[in-house]
C-alpha cells in the first residue's frame, strides 16, 4: 500500500465498496453523532466522509484535533445508508470506516473559516493566502486558470503559432507606464527594466523570420491597482503575426476567444465575427472605448436643441462650446423620487454639476426643467430619444470630454439600476479606427494610443493630412465592458517611424536612442506584421464571474502593491545595497516614520 494514499478524496465510488483504502487530506469538518465521529476529509480532488468508531484506539485523541490538520486514514469502503447519501458529492454514496489514523501535520487555530465561504477581511486573506487558497471557490478559480492557459496553448499551437520566451531583464523604454528597475551589479549606475510587455521583442522575432509567435507572457508595470488590474505584474496571451493584416489578427483571436469562452462557461456568447465599432462611434454612443454592449442604452447629442433656449444652464454650456448629452430610458418614469435624487447624486459624484431629466407620465411631461423649454423643443427631444409614455430622458451638460465621461458613467449606472444588463451573456466587440494623434492639455500633438502603429493612409497620410484626422490600424477587443487587449498593425518602415514620431515632437535621435533595436532591425528587410495580447487574468476573471482580479491570481498583491504573505517589498542587507553601488535616500516623511518606529 502507498505510504500516503491509494485513492484521492474525490475518487471513491460504489464500485470500491469492501476495498481497504488509504486516503490523506485536510480535516474539512468534524461532526459527533452520539459518539461516532464523522469527518469530511478534503484534498485537491474533493471530499470523502470518514467514520470513526469509539472502539478505535486513536478515538481518544480526536478531541485534540483541529480543522485543517492534515491526516491520513486507512479503512474499509462501505455504502452509506440510503438516508445518508449525499447527491451533492461525487463520493456521496460511500464512506470510509477508519481502522488506522496518522497525523501528518497539525494545524493551529485558523484565523478564518476555510470550510465556509464567509466574508473575511482581505488583508487577513492575503496574509494567510495558503489557507485562503484551500477555500472551494478560490481553489476552483486557480484550477480554472490552469485549464484555460493549457487550452490557450493548444489552440495557439493549432493555429500555427510557435511559443517563444522573451527576456525578463531588458532595457527601460517609454511605453506608457512606470518601469520596475533592476540595478546592475557589474555595470555600476546602470539598470535593467522588467518588461511592461514583450512588444519590441515580438516585433524583432517577426524581423528575424519567424512567422507566428505567441507566449503566455508575464508583464510588469509599476501602476496602481484597480478591480480589473493587478499592481506589479500580470499575464497576457501575447502574439504577433508576420505578413498579416488587421483582419488576420481578428480571425485568429475570435477563434481562440470564442472557443475559450464557450468551453469554460455556460453563458451565451456572440457568434463570430464579433461586432466592429469605430472609436468615434463608440465614444458618441456609449461614451467609452470599452462599452458594455449588454446595456441597450445609447447616448445621443442634444446640443442643438438647447441652443438659445430659456434654460440658461444648458444654453450657456452650448454657447460656450460645450455639449448636452442625453440618455433615453424606457419604462422608468414611475420610479420613486428617491430613484431620481440618487441618480443626481451619482452624477454629481462622477463630476457633473447636476442631472436634468424629462419624464412622460399619462401623456404629460414632468420635470423641474420643463418650464424652461418650449413645447416644440420638448417634442423634438422626445422624437430624438424615441421616448414614449412611461419613459425618461436624462441630460448632462458640460465640455465635450467631461460630458462624454459623465454620460458613460450615468449610462452604466442606469443599466444596473434598471436591471438591463443580462448576467448570462458575453458580448464582444472590436473597437477600431483609433485616431493616431490627439492634443494634450497644452494643445500639443501627441500619440493617442500606440506610437508603433501603422497609419491607415501610410506615408501619404503622415505627410499630407491633418495629424488629428489620421486614423491608425489600432484595435481593442472588449467583453462586457472590460478591455481585454489593445493591438495594432505595426509601422515597420523606418522612414515612416521617423515621420510619425516627428509629428508628435520627437526627432530622429529619440527614435534611435529609445528604440535602437527596432529602428536597426527595420532597416534590414522588415515584413509587415501585426499583433495583440489579450489579458489572461481578465479573461479568467470574466469566466469565473469574479468582480476582482485578485480572486483569480494565486498570490496577488494588495492595492498598495504589497505581498502580505511574503513581506514584499522589504528591506535588504547593507552589503546587498553596497554590491549594487546604491545609496538609500528616504523621503523626509518616511525617514521620520522610521525614526519614530525605532524609538
Amino acid at each position: 500500500m502507498h505510504r500516503y494514499r491509494t485513492h484521492n478524496c474525490g475518487q471513491l465510488r460504489k464500485e470500491n465498496i469492501d476495498e481497504t483504502v488509504k486516503v490523506s487530506g485536510w480535516v474539512h469538518s468534524v461532526r459527533d453523532h452520539g459518539g461516532i465521529i464523522f469527518i469530511d476529509l478534503r484534498d485537491h480532488y474533493g471530499l470523502t466522509q470518514i467514520v470513526i468508531d469509539p472502539s478505535q484506539s486513536f478515538y481518544k485523541g480526536i478531541e485534540h484535533w483541529r480543522v485543517e490538520s492534515t491526516i491520513s486514514f486507512t479503512g474499509k469502503v462501505v455504502a452509506r445508508i440510503p438516508e445518508a447519501v449525499n447527491p451533492r458529492l461525487a463520493t456521496g454514496d460511500i464512506e470510509v470506516v477508519a481502522e488506522e489514523m496518522e497525523t501528518l501535520g497539525e494545524a493551529k487555530v485558523i484565523p478564518f473559516q476555510v470550510s465556509k465561504e464567509e466574508e473575511c477581511n482581505e488583508t487577513l486573506r492575503l496574509e494567510y493566502r495558503f489557507l485562503d487558497l484551500r477555500r472551494e471557490s478560490l481553489h476552483k478559480n486557480i484550477v480554472l486558470r490552469s485549464k484555460v492557459i493549457s487550452r490557450m496553448r493548444e489552440l495557439m499551437t493549432g493555429e500555427g503559432f510557435m511559443e517563444i520566451q522573451t527576456p525578463i531583464l531588458t532595457n527601460s523604454s517609454p511605453e506608457g507606464a512606470r518601469d520596475y528597475l533592476v540595478p546592475s551589479r557589474v555595470h555600476p549606475g546602470k539598470f535593467y527594466a522588467l518588461p511592461q510587455a514583450p512588444q519590441q521583442f515580438k516585433q524583432l522575432l517577426m524581423t528575424s523570420g519567424f512567422d507566428r509567435y505567441f507566449q503566455i507572457a508575464p508583464c510588469f508595470r509599476d501602476e496602481d491597482a484597480r478591480a480589473d488590474r493587478s499592481p506589479g505584474e500580470f499575464y497576457q496571451l501575447d502574439m504577433e503575426m508576420a505578413f498579416a493584416t488587421q483582419e488576420d489578427v481578428f480571425e485568429v483571436n475570435e477563434k481562440v476567444l470564442h472557443k475559450i469562452f464557450s468551453e469554460f462557461s455556460d453563458k451565451k456568447i456572440d457568434d463570430i465575427p464579433f461586432k466592429r465599432i469605430p472609436y468615434l462611434e463608440a465614444m458618441d454612443k456609449y461614451g467609452s472605448d470599452k462599452p458594455d454592449l449588454r446595456n441597450p442604452l445609447i447616448i445621443q447629442d442634444a446640443s442643438e436643441l438647447f441652443r438659445g433656449c430659456d434654460f440658461k444652464a444648458f444654453a450657456g454650456v452650448v454657447a460656450s462650446g460645450g455639449v448636452v448629452k442625453t440618455i433615453a430610458a424606457k419604462g422608468c418614469a414611475g420610479r420613486s423620487r428617491k430613484f431620481f435624487d440618487d441618480l443626481i447624486k451619482f452624477a454629481q459624484g462622477v463630476g457633473s454639476k447636476g442631472l436634468g431629466y424629462l419624464r412622460w407620465i399619462d401623456g404629460e411631461v414632468q420635470s423641474p426643467i420643463a418650464k424652461f423649454l418650449s413645447e416644440e423643443t420638448i417634442n423634438k427631444l422626445k422624437k430624438l430619444g424615441g421616448a414614449e409614455d412611461g419613459d425618461v430622458m436624462f441630460f448632462i451638460a458640460d465640455k465635450k470630454k467631461e460630458a462624454t465621461s459623465i454620460a458613460a458613467a450615468v449610462r452604466d449606472e442606469l443599466g444596473k439600476q434598471l436591471e438591463l444588463i443580462d448576467p448570462d451573456v458575453f458580448k464582444f466587440c472590436w473597437i477600431v479606427d483609433f485616431p493616431m494623434y490627439e492634443l494634450d492639455d497644452e494643445g500639443k500633438v501627441e500619440f493617442s494610443h500606440n506610437p508603433f502603429s501603422m497609419p491607415q493612409g501610410g506615408k501619404d497620410d503622415l505627410e499630407n493630412k491633418d495629424p488629428l484626422e489620421i486614423l491608425a490600424y489600432q484595435y481593442d477587443i472588449v467583453c462586457n465592458g472590460t478591455e481585454l487587449s489593445s493591438g495594432a498593425v505595426r509601422n515597420h518602415s523606418p522612414e515612416m517611424m521617423i515621420k510619425a514620431f516627428d509629428i508628435a515632437g520627437y526627432d530622429k535621435s529619440v527614435v534611435e536612442s529609445k528604440f535602437p533595436a527596432l529602428y536597426k532591425a527595420f532597416q534590414y528587410g522588415a515584413p509587415p506584421h501585426a499583433g495583440i495580447a489579450p489579458g489572461v487574468d481578465r479573461i479568467i476573471m470574466l469566466l469565473a464571474d469574479e468582480p476582482n482580479i485578485r480572486e483569480v491570481i494565486a498570490f496577488p498583491m494588495n492595492q498598495k502593491a504589497q505581498d502580505l504573505l511574503m513581506g514584499a517589498p522589504g528591506e535588504v542587507e547593507f552589503n546587498q545595497i553596497r554590491d549594487l553601488h546604491l545609496q538609500i535616500k528616504l523621503p523626509k516623511k518616511v525617514e521620520k516614520e522610521a525614526e519614530a518606529t525605532e524609538e
